[in-house]
């Protein structure tokens, strides 16, 4: 992988990892992440540090990846997806001072090979979406979601599961 850095009107990359043939669209600002080889990156999409995107990903427009996310290979992120890391946020502390990194716990999420997220999702902290599972577009995930399971909702809740015939 190169680190690369491009400050630019239309895409900020400051000390990202990129693997070959990564395909970033106009308007991206990430830094301190890594995306790994074949993967495209869309419109208007934030990728903070920490967190790291496996080979031949598409992460669709309007998407935020926070600190703490990790999405492994061949993951689908639709239009619109936002992770949250933290489970417990505030703007300041008892004594009214602004927060800052030291003030709070990043929780990490995972999400497995091959698992597709639809359009206008919520992915709360501290869960593991497993491999090919499917989350429909618009649900609030609040906990892991199995191995091949498609769920939807709000919360999201298992509907079925896909049969297990691809790797």
């Amino acid at each position: 992988m190169e680190t690369v850095s491009n400050n630019s009107d239309k895409q900020s990359l400051q000390n990202v990892r990129l693997g070959k043939d990564v395909k970033i669209y106009n308007f991206v600002n990430a830094y301190g992440c890594s995306i790994d080889d074949g993967s495209k990156i869309g419109t208007f999409v934030e990728i903070q540090k920490g967190a790291t995107i496996g080979k031949n990903c598409k992460i669709s427009s309007h998407t935020f990846i926070c600190e703490g996310v990790h999405i492994a290979d061949n993951v689908f992120i639709g239009h619109n997806v936002t992770f949250i890391n933290d489970k417990f946020p505030r703007a300041t502390n008892e004594d009214g001072s602004l927060q800052t990194e030291t003030d709070w716990n990043c929780v990490e999420t995972y999400v497995e090979q091959g698992a597709s997220i639809g359009s206008s999702v919520t992915i709360l902290c501290g869960v593991k979406v497993g491999k090919r599972a499917v989350i429909g577009a618009g649900s609030v995930v609040t906990r892991d979601v199995p191995e091949n399971a498609v769920v939807a909702g709000n919360p999201a809740r298992i509907i079925k599961y896909l049969e297990k015939t691809l790797a």
